[in-house]
């Protein structure tokens, strides 16, 4: 199948979701599939307003409509917000071709908190993006149903994956040369140094050890002046990041509006626990079972912060291992496929 990937997510970005992507085409190519993307990169671009390292396509319409139709696609994946996102969505319905979408990123709550734009109306503009979908695909039950309660429709469960290769399981805490002095035990915090990341929690949690932070953001130049005794080691590659999961004690996963949260995943996969907030991401990763947050499977969940980082210090590191096995790549990638219709000759939603 001819594939056309649109997203305003892609490398040199860093994060959750050109991670997921990146993945999913390489198992997509794999598995026989031919998947065009299409990215800022192939664009003319302007910075993202308060992330000026991320870069937007300025005005992509008609390079993304030459791009779409010398390709021609059987289907036709539109996996951000963006303007690309805005521009291949205008391009299809204009063209009265099929396409589906992805929710991602809960933005209405970062529009929120950055600009106190009301939930209704954040939620109101990304209803509109989605409305005509043929499926929106959501990384989680918990996300499923918030989208439902927004009125959002034609949802569709598309789960995400770790590479447990990479991310190779390590029964004991290993050492790590960029570790060397620090006190035990160390919790580490792997993201963006961002507000919405809500890594104020982490830097606040009181912790008898040693903090570490990789990535990069914003409120990095501040925060490291408040916290010179915190270890901040920037961009790292993945095969550095598996290394330094494995060296740590615990992974502090502090964010209240992830609709997923791969970081865990790799983390866990390496053994490494997770303590977080007991909220939607977290939620599904660790595998609760009802309402109770202490069924958590590889982890602990609480609202305590600090307190779940200490007790997720007793969890087995063979417990995290088992608890990432649940998430596949190749069960994500039949998924993403099985959701995916048409690009001609399906009828398009109204709404």
């Amino acid at each position: 199948m001819k594939i056309a990937l649109i997203t305003d997510a892609w490398r040199p970005q860093v994060n959750g979701v050109v991670t997921t992507l990146v993945e999913l085409v390489n198992h997509l190519q794999a598995a026989g599939h031919e998947v065009m993307v299409v990215h800022p990169g192939m664009f003319e671009t302007r910075p993202c307003p308060g992330y000026a390292e991320i870069r937007l396509a300025r005005r992509p319409g008609r390079a993304l409509q030459l791009l779409v139709q010398s390709f021609e696609p059987d289907a036709i994946h539109v996996a951000t917000e963006g303007p690309l996102g805005w521009a291949a969505r205008r391009y299809c319905v204009r063209h009265r071709l099929a396409f589906t979408t992805a929710f991602h990123t809960r933005f209405p709550e970062i529009l929120k908190a950055a600009a106190r734009v009301p939930l209704s109306l954040g939620y109101a503009l990304f209803r509109l993006f989605h409305a005509r979908s043929h499926g929106v695909m959501v990384p989680t039950l918990a996300v499923r149903k918030l989208l439902t309660a927004r009125r959002f429709q034609r949802l569709r469960a598309w789960t995400h994956g770790v590479d447990e290769n990479l991310f190779a399981y390590q029964a004991q805490v290993q050492e790590h040369p960029q570790f060397a002095g620090l006190k035990r035990p160390i919790a580490m915090y792997v993201g963006r140094i961002s507000y919405e990341k809500n890594i104020q929690a982490f830097m606040d949690m009181p912790w008898h050890g040693s903090k570490v932070i990789c990535g990069v953001g914003p409120l990095e130049s501040t925060l490291r002046r408040d916290a010179p005794d915190t270890l901040w080691l920037g961009l790292v590659s993945r095969p550095e990041l598996a290394q330094l999961y494995a060296a740590s004690d615990v992974f502090v996963f502090p964010s209240r509006h992830e609709t997923f949260g791969l970081v865990m995943l790799e983390a866990m996969a390496c053994g490494t626990p997770v303590a977080a907030f007991p909220v939607d991401g977290p939620w599904e990763v660790l595998g609760v079972e009802g309402d109770d947050p202490g069924t958590a499977k590889g982890g602990i969940l609480s609202e305590d912060l600090a307190a779940a980082a200490q007790r997720a210090l007793q969890v087995p590191r063979s417990e995290a291992r088992a608890q990432s096995e649940y998430f596949s790549w190749a069960e994500a990638t039949r998924q993403f496929v099985e959701h995916l219709v048409p690009a001609r000759g399906t009828s398009m939603p109204q709404r």
